[in-house]
């Protein structure tokens, strides 16, 4: 990964601006590893907030990947999810500023501006010091499609939906996208309120006039969406996923002379049986309800699977929370973990980081989405790909699933002889080698992170 050294030869400055996000920062970074190993004459900015900078600042990156910092956007971001409006407000309002003051102290000029796609000013910046933009969205390009095509929704009179009664009519009529039922769309439609909706066409009206348009997902799993888009647009639209850290994959550690706090849980994967254990994470943002919670603690205990779970809260890793056959940690390398020969599934909430490495890992999927593009995303892994099952069935968003419900459920979705997993595992198997092929030589990402790279240079 890592070029020669920059110094002063660099001829191509990138300055990368994430929202202040994990879901945000880390594809963000592997582009940046990414472009930054293309060549030895690309330099990258890495603009985060002081407190993220805590966060990474101290992960391995090229030489040629340097960090600068703004303050942070709210008293402490680790509270994001009890303030969601405000914490997109201060993100659209308070970031503006002293990004600017970061491009007027480099050294080296800015060649371009790489910019999370919620950070809609960053367009506005770019354009009044003439500094190209490539506006990153690390979502599916199908939400994006959504958002924009908004009024054929309005249009066909699916617009606010109404679940209760209409949830099973499917949407046929959004380019490039594959039917999908009313309740399986992006839960920023399912709200009256339609505030969350008008900031995410604030956010895609600046797009255009950005100089690059920039997906976190695989060109051939979301083809017919990216063509039609382009179709629409002026500007060059490349899918530059998976935006995984599979790169790390290439130069592993040896965890048993590493930290046995960091390690403990690969140690333990080491002594399970092949494809025996449940990956569980949910997410490092948003969670399900208190008593949800409870009801998934149980099931996952009372079925006996081995599994290996991540939480966030005390309570919920202590020992009694997993039973005699699991292990519960508060962090784990996420990708490292699902490579893993003995993981067999992952229960997940469906966002696309994970979802992405889910699938370069070739692992099932037991799906529980919360909020936002995850329901999209849980439609993509069930009917399209066929690399997973739902906890909660069709018209049951709101329905609490007993523990019970989860405990028949996982041990029959972890069962290897079960025909159903067997055939899933097909699919699987095909899904992996898409995403392997598109990060080789030749491949999707690599013919559109080259190009990306050819035409920053020009």
């Amino acid at each position: 990964m890592a070029p020669e050294s920059v110094g002063p030869m660099a001829t191509c400055h990138v300055v990368a601006m994430p929202s202040a996000g994990r879901g945000h920062i880390n594809p963000m970074m592997n582009l940046c590893k990414l472009l930054a190993s293309r060549s030895h004459h690309i330099l990258v900015t890495f603009v985060v907030t002081e407190e993220w900078l805590g966060f990474i600042g101290s992960d391995p990156k090229p030489d040629n990947i340097r960090f600068r910092t703004i303050p942070n956007v709210l008293p402490s971001e680790l509270v994001r999810a009890a303030n969601m409006a405000a914490f997109i407000e201060a993100t659209m309002t308070k970031m503006e500023e002293p990004f600017e003051r970061i491009l007027d102290r480099l050294e080296t000029p800015a060649t371009i501006i790489v910019a999370d796609g919620l950070l809609s000013w960053a367009v506005e910046v770019g354009n009044r010091r003439n500094i190209p933009v490539a506006s990153l969205w690390p979502i599916p390009a199908s939400m994006y499609s959504l958002i924009y095509h908004f009024d054929l929704l309005v249009q066909n009179g699916h617009f606010p939906v109404d679940l209760s009664e209409r949830g099973e009519e499917r949407v046929e009529y959004i380019p490039g996208l594959s039917p999908i039922r009313l309740a399986d769309l992006p839960t920023i439609f399912h709200v009256e309120d339609k505030q969350g909706l008008l900031k995410a066409f604030h956010m895609i009206s600046k797009v255009p006039k950005s100089q690059y348009l920039l997906f976190s997902s695989i060109y051939e799993l979301e083809s017919p969406v990216v063509d039609a888009l382009q179709l629409k647009f002026p500007i060059p639209i490349y899918s530059v996923g998976p935006l995984i850290p599979y790169f790390n994959l290439e130069h592993p550690t040896s965890h048993t002379i590493a930290s046995q706090t960091d390690h403990d849980y690969l140690i333990w994967l080491d002594s399970q049986p092949q494809s025996s254990v449940l990956y569980v994470s949910m997410g490092s943002f948003l969670s399900v309800s208190s008593d949800q919670m409870e009801e998934i603690v149980a099931g996952l205990r009372d079925s006996g699977v081995r599994c290996l779970r991540v939480a966030r809260d005390k309570a919920s890793r202590s020992k009694e929370a997993c039973g005699s056959s699991g292990m519960v940690v508060p962090w784990c390398d996420q990708l490292k973990v699902l490579c893993h020969s003995s993981v067999g599934g992952f229960w997940t909430h469906c966002g696309w980081n994970s979802t992405m490495e889910g699938v370069f890992a070739g692992v099932p999927f037991l799906t529980l989405p919360l909020l936002y593009d995850q329901t999209l995303i849980s439609k993509f892994i069930v009917e399209d790909w066929k690399i997973g099952w739902k906890v909660k069935k069709n018209g049951e968003i709101d329905k609490l699933v007993t523990r019970e419900e989860i405990a028949e459920l996982v041990q029959t979705f972890m069962n290897l002889e079960n025909p159903g997993r067997k055939e899933m595992m097909t699919r699987v198997r095909e899904i992996r080698e898409i995403c392997r092929r598109a990060i080789e030589k030749g491949g999707s990402f690599e013919s559109n992170i080259d190009a990306f790279v050819k035409d920053i240079f020009t």
